[in-house]
């Protein structure tokens, strides 16, 4: 469909005629603003990347990163401690790391066409939305994307993708020869990764998950002595893994999966799918 001047001046009142969000003065959402824009030239600067190193240091968003692929801003007043807030991206809902003073800046690859961004506190009782016409500035868009986010901070979760004709796309081997990419490998919790295809190959894909490391948790067992005083265990964190075809156009389908991991090295199948 292709929007002529009056439908587009139509659909922009809509995006940003939106009603006031409970707490929104207390939410400052620096990017992305509602509106209409362009994606960076060719996608060129939307391609996250970072060297990996293990013990894994924060992963946010890396340096010059285009302001057309983050999501950043802060959250006034949050309550000190570790609890993330909520990053709601067109329906899916991802924690969201915040530092000590409520700021968050997040890596994130945005479809064409209409895009909604709402940042709530960890408590709940603040909210803040956006929404804007993205367009990618010639860039391809992707008509499959994988998307894996947990909820614990201080784990290293990984997005394992298969491909029908054999090609493994994971952090060692990002990118590979039929076009599918993984954007970024967050290794201090929360996510999102994000797997991206602009032509997917028909037939079956494969979806894992691997608990890498991290995530572990210290009780005081109330004893003295050898063997006594704190001991580390393993804490339970979930992964979720949501699958989008044909995002951003009218034929879009969307399916989330949660998935417990117990244990550091657990690999674990998630879905299986064909394409289309």
């Amino acid at each position: 469909m292709t929007l002529r001047y009056p439908q587009v001046l139509l659909l922009l009142c809509a995006l940003t005629a939106l009603p006031p969000a409970i707490g929104a003065e207390n939410i400052k959402l620096d990017t992305p603003a509602g509106g209409w824009r362009n994606g960076a030239p060719g996608g060129e600067d939307e391609n996250f990347s970072q060297t990996v190193n293990y013990p894994a240091s924060s992963v946010n968003t890396p340096q010059g990163q285009a302001n057309t692929a983050r999501i950043t801003g802060q959250i006034q007043g949050a309550p000190k401690g570790n609890a993330p807030g909520q990053l709601i991206v067109n329906g899916v809902s991802l924690p969201l790391k915040l530092d000590e003073q409520g700021r968050f800046d997040r890596p994130f690859s945005f479809p064409n066409g209409s895009n909604s961004v709402e940042v709530r506190s960890p408590d709940g009782q603040q909210r803040h939305r956006t929404q804007f016409l993205n367009t990618s500035g010639g860039a391809t868009p992707a008509k499959l994307r994988v998307l894996l986010t947990w909820d614990s901070d201080g784990t290293d979760l990984d997005l394992h993708l298969v491909t029908p004709d054999g090609a493994h796309i994971w952090y060692g081997d990002r990118a590979v020869a039929n076009g599918a990419a993984l954007d970024v490998d967050v290794t201090t919790g929360y996510g999102p990764e994000i797997f991206a295809m602009p032509a997917p190959i028909k037939g079956q894909y494969l979806v894992y998950v691997n608990y890498y490391g991290g995530g572990y948790r210290y009780q005081d067992d109330g004893e003295e002595g050898e063997g006594g005083g704190e001991q580390a265990q393993q804490a339970l964190t979930t992964a979720q893994v949501t699958v989008i075809t044909e995002e951003g156009t009218p034929n879009e389908k969307m399916e989330t999966f949660v998935v417990p991991m117990r244990a550091v090295g657990e690999l674990t199948l998630v879905k299986s799918f064909s394409y289309p």
